[in-house]
């Protein structure tokens, strides 16, 4: 059986069915705690920005109209939050490396969990996460929002305010940087434990 529509999922809570929301909840926790988290890179930013997101969709419940995919309005307020938040604080290319990022115990977990296989994982995360951070916040944004809402590059141009093809623009340019920074491991696909898509050259 298919799963319930998200944009139904949100009538439904509007009209005060709870399960509704815990579904919705459960569906796209991961996706979004993951984008705001390689955002921060701050456990506790992520933590008070993924509550602020789903405070507001709770708070835009009665308003809520389905004329989009529900996950256009979730990563659009995920994409205001973080920008605010990014305003308020005025620290976007400052802010913390340091802080452990939850999206790592999702990740494929090695073939091998030899302490050799373990410490070229930990080296290939590590990689990534210092290519992603070197990224342009532009390029960085749509890139995570391409990765982590399942949307298309029309919907995430609608997200981030810009054309489809600067939307389109800027993965290219994110993913071409992080192939060059990881060296071969992209030519293929993605390399083991980053997650990282390979955009066909025609675009979605």
């Amino acid at each position: 059986m298919d799963q319930e529509d998200d944009g139904e999922l949100m009538l439904r809570y509007a009209r005060g069915d709870l399960r509704a929301f815990e579904a919705l909840y459960k569906r796209h926790r991961g996706g979004l705690y993951r984008y705001l988290s390689r955002q921060t890179r701050n456990a506790e930013a992520t933590n008070d920005l993924f509550q602020e997101v789903w405070s507001k969709v709770i708070a835009s419940r009665s308003r809520y109209e389905p004329r989009a995919k529900f996950q256009t309005f979730l990563y659009r307020i995920a994409h205001n939050c973080f920008i605010d938040f990014c305003r308020r604080t005025r620290v976007r290319a400052e802010i913390s490396g340091d802080a452990q990022d939850d999206w790592q115990g999702a990740l494929p977990a090695p073939d091998d969990d030899r302490p050799d296989a373990r410490a070229e994982q930990a080296q290939a995360i590590a990689r990534y996460k210092t290519a992603l951070a070197a990224l342009p916040a532009e390029q960085r944004d749509v890139f995570l929002l391409y990765e982590e809402s399942g949307l298309s590059l029309e919907e995430i141009a609608v997200i981030t305010a810009v054309g489809p093809e600067t939307a389109k623009s800027r993965l290219r340019y994110a993913v071409s940087k992080l192939r060059r920074a990881l060296g071969t491991a992209l030519e293929s696909g993605p390399a083991p434990a980053v997650p990282v898509k390979v955009i066909p050259e025609r675009g979605p």
